[in-house]
């Protein structure tokens, strides 16, 4: 049914991490010291990425989702707790509330930015209590987990004034928002993580903005925050391998249960020559992302990515929304075209309430989150990443335009 185009050879993965010498030598000289675990590199990458972004604290660990899966832990989530979560997100968001046998709770997305809508999350908020109230539960929403789609920042004031007024605490998941910055309601530039949660929480993922192949860091402004972070993400003890084995006291006590997050010096070896390159990575981004609205800036058979002049976007996705109405093919068919003719791309995200495991579970169905149900089919995430060619940013524009003009309605 796709037909193949004629068009040059170049194959355009969806994303190719840029690993320079620094971090191959980084890692060899780790794995040469003899200390492999969290110790004295892991340290390091903390204290240059909380340099970074603003904050006063950061503690590396094995993932974004033990990243915010310990910040819910910290903020002393209970079970039978509910936690405002955006249907338009990653299972991670909604599941590490289910670890602690708490209810997320899912808002629908903005239909522009695909952010979180806070007047969903309003209406979500009381039609909760209402039912909560009506059938005798004791339930009560605590919290709210912005997440900053493709790397457009939700306004952070805003979210902590909603917050504010429900007396709930803020876990931002910016797992695609590094560096990124929003100009707040004083006309200040804020980057994210700078004091913008009670707990903001990244990833190094494989395909993220920096990577340590697996990794995560959780960044706070308060010291007690911090150290149960910090304890929790190795088993509950008062203290760290580095600090027992690395010339200090060999003793320790079990605080209370906790996990394995911690990060590896192998891994914080090759996040802290990242970390020096993330401001060069995202130009290398927002070069090919200019170049997609240049060339698609008069196409109907799609929307582009919003922007504003209110904010530094990370460009870690470039979604763009079919207008299927224009189309006689529909999202999947062309993903597969597009695959059929050497472009790789992907699709962010089913929304949650649209998974089985979600279906029957929460307390909304897909009428009740329009603007997530409606963009579903529609979404397809074309490949970007800063060491793309211009060969193969050619390529992916070359490839979508023939699409558009031999599928056109």
């Amino acid at each position: 049914m796709m037909k193949k185009l004629s068009l040059d050879t170049t194959e355009v993965p969806f994303f190719r991490p840029a690993i320079g010498a620094e971090e191959i030598e980084e890692v060899v000289q780790c794995l040469r010291s003899g200390w492999l675990t969290s110790g004295p590199m892991v340290r390091r990458f903390e204290e240059e990425f909380a340099k970074a972004v603003g904050a006063s604290y950061a503690i590396a660990l094995n993932s974004c989702t033990a990243a915010l899966h310990l910040g819910i832990e910290s903020l002393s989530l209970q079970a039978g707790d509910a936690v405002l979560v955006p249907t338009f997100t990653f299972a991670a968001t909604a599941e590490v509330v289910q670890y602690n046998q708490a209810i997320p709770l899912f808002v629908d997305c903005h239909p522009d930015t695909l952010n979180i809508d806070l007047k969903d999350a309003e209406e979500k908020l009381q039609q909760f209590q209402s039912h909560s109230k009506n059938n005798g539960h004791e339930s009560k929403v605590v919290g709210i987990m912005p997440v900053h789609v493709g790397g457009m920042m939700v306004d952070m004031d805003a979210v902590n004034d909603f917050a504010k007024k429900h007396d709930l605490w803020v876990v931002e998941d910016a797992a695609h928002a590094l560096p990124a910055s929003y100009k707040n309601q004083t006309g200040s530039w804020r980057r994210c993580g700078e004091g913008t949660a009670d707990v903001t929480c990244y990833s190094f993922y494989a395909n993220k903005t920096i990577t340590t192949g697996e990794g995560g860091m959780a960044v706070t402004e308060d010291e007690s925050l911090a150290k149960r972070i910090r304890s929790l993400s190795l088993h509950g003890l008062s203290r760290d391998a580095w600090k027992r084995f690395g010339g200090g006291s060999w003793d320790y006590q079990i605080l209370e249960p906790g996990y394995k997050y911690n990060m590896t010096d192998i891994a914080a070896a090759m996040g802290v020559h990242q970390l020096a390159k993330a401001d060069e990575f995202r130009q290398g981004r927002q070069r090919v992302a200019d170049a997609y609205r240049v060339a698609f800036s008069d196409r109907t058979e799609f929307e582009l990515p919003v922007e504003s002049e209110n904010r530094i976007h990370s460009w870690h996705l470039f979604p763009i929304r079919l207008n299927l109405e224009h189309l006689t093919i529909d999202r999947n068919e062309f993903i597969e075209c597009m695959r059929s003719n050497g472009v790789s791309c992907s699709v962010h995200w089913r929304p949650l309430h649209l998974h089985p495991y979600y279906e029957g579970q929460v307390f909304w169905k897909a009428d009740d989150l329009p603007a997530a149900t409606r963009a579903w089919p529609r979404i397809v995430s074309l490949p970007l990443f800063p060491a793309m060619t211009s060969a193969e940013v050619s390529k992916v524009i070359q490839v979508v335009q023939k699409i558009c003009d031999d599928h056109r309605h």
